[in-house]
């Protein structure tokens, strides 16, 4: 019989469909986004319920609790805010921890949130739950996910799991986005991308492969805004092609805005398409998300890669059976 499992937070299902194809079966999910949950549904399995962690429920046993708090208030790429009321919510992770009595909880989040205060009351409660805390920081691209993305996973565990070894490192962006033996399908609902503005597209015609908005700046410099005088003090990945022959930078939410990285298509002059957001974060083409492009851009950047989820998961199966 499989182990199982129950997600909190568990946006469109990402790390489920990671720790599904490790061998583990979900038991329950809860997220807030109803889109998500439509997504999960659709894609993952209908033990989904829509609700706040911090809400009531009949908690199953599980083997396993994993759970993706939000973010934004560690990320060094928002605002780093320690007084983020949304900070709170991972300490909702531990009445699961306790109701489900789980063999092992797993906290994937951004690797400054091992650092924060809320982190050290979690472990604490943890550590009072009997479970042994530690951190594995893990790199998404040595496991076989053409992006770069460190995460951290800290492993609460009654007895000792050893992280997973890298087993490929360097697959590139160029791999799954100019694969000829993966042509994107037609008419794919998902293989879309916003219609530039007028200045934009002049913007896009001017950036060569590899280039950025520094080749705009010295191209055309009445294209550009007076906030790029400094071009040089600043982050240069905006308005950038992704090079063919690395991985990708980190898929955040805004993806398919060119202002916010290096998220333009190594050749076509527009922004990725939502169906090459998903390839970069392991996403199978089956896969069909709910909702509008923004919401459906922000399941997509919100979720763990999933061969990264997928090696997580084979590492705690390994120890449990």
């Amino acid at each position: 019989m499989a182990p199982t499992f129950i997600d909190l937070f568990s946006g469109a299902g990402l790390f489920s469909a990671g720790m599904k194809r490790a061998g583990f079966k979900p038991a329950l999910a809860i997220e807030l986004d109803l889109n998500a949950v439509r997504s999960y549904r659709r894609n993952v399995s209908d033990c989904i319920v829509h609700g706040s962690v911090a809400g009531k429920y009949k908690v199953p046993h599980a083997d396993v609790v994993i759970a993706g708090p939000p973010c934004q208030g560690f990320s060094t790429l928002g605002r780093c805010d320690p007084s983020d009321v949304r900070n709170e919510l991972s300490l909702a992770i531990l009445p699961w921890a306790k109701a489900a009595k789980p063999q092992v909880v797993v906290i994937e989040n951004v690797p400054p949130f091992v650092f924060s205060s809320h982190w050290k009351k979690l472990a604490s409660g943890l550590r009072r739950l009997d479970f042994d805390v530690t951190v594995w920081t893990l790199e998404a691209s040595d496991f076989d996910t053409p992006q770069r993305r460190k995460r951290s996973f800290t492993i609460a565990s009654r007895t000792p799991i050893s992280p997973p070894k890298p087993y490929r490192s360097g697959i590139t962006a160029g791999e799954v986005l100019l694969n000829s033996d993966r042509p994107f399908r037609r008419g794919d609902p998902m293989h879309i991308w916003p219609v530039p503005t007028e200045i934009a597209a002049k913007r896009f015609k001017l950036i060569p492969p590899r280039g950025d908005k520094r080749d705009i700046a010295k191209a055309a410099p009445h294209l550009c805004p007076p906030s790029w005088s400094s071009v040089g003090c600043q982050a240069t990945d905006a308005w950038g092609r992704l090079d063919p022959d690395e991985p990708a930078n980190t898929i955040r939410c805004e993806f398919q805005n060119p202002s916010k990285g290096r998220y333009l298509h190594p050749y076509k002059d527009r922004v990725l398409s939502l169906r090459e957001g998903a390839r970069l974060q392991g996403v199978p083409d089956d896969w069909e998300f709910d909702g509008k492009p923004y919401p459906i851009a922000r399941q997509i950047g919100n979720g763990v890669p999933i061969s990264l989820a997928a090696a997580v998961g084979r590492s705690i199966f390994r120890s449990l059976t």
